[in-house]
């Protein structure tokens, strides 16, 4: 059996930049492997912060959402945190309705992102 893979993880300093592959995240087995890969990266890499590109990403599935704050719980203990980028405006309403945009940090895209988690490293 293969294992689906939605996402890529790569870094840029000590920062782990997660991308999706599809514009529609809902199947729950992908995004279980992409939990099992996340935790993975950050036992073995040990990040300083998540950047989420959600460029292209058209919906998810609530389940996403779990996998943000499992990726939070990862660098939050040392002072990290996750920041989300490109995402799409009726995205955008899924946070503000449940008031993760408090915990989240947002940014127009992937460069913006990482200069702030940068600064944040300083």
């Amino acid at each position: 059996m293969k294992t689906k893979t939605t996402v890529e993880i790569s870094s840029e300093g000590r920062v782990a930049i997660v991308s999706f592959a599809s514009a529609s995240i809902s199947d729950v087995e992908e995004i279980t492997n992409a939990s099992v890969a996340i935790r993975q990266y950050a036992q073995t890499y040990s990040p300083q912060a998540f950047v989420f590109d959600f460029s292209g990403v058209k919906f998810f599935s609530s389940q996403v959402l779990g996998l943000l704050l499992e990726a939070r719980g990862h660098v939050k203990p040392h002072g990290g945190r996750v920041s989300i980028c490109a995402l799409d405006s009726q995205l955008q309403r899924v946070f503000r309705i449940t008031n993760l945009d408090r915990i989240f940090t947002f940014h127009p895209d992937r460069q913006a992102a990482l200069a702030a988690s940068s600064a944040q490293d300083r």
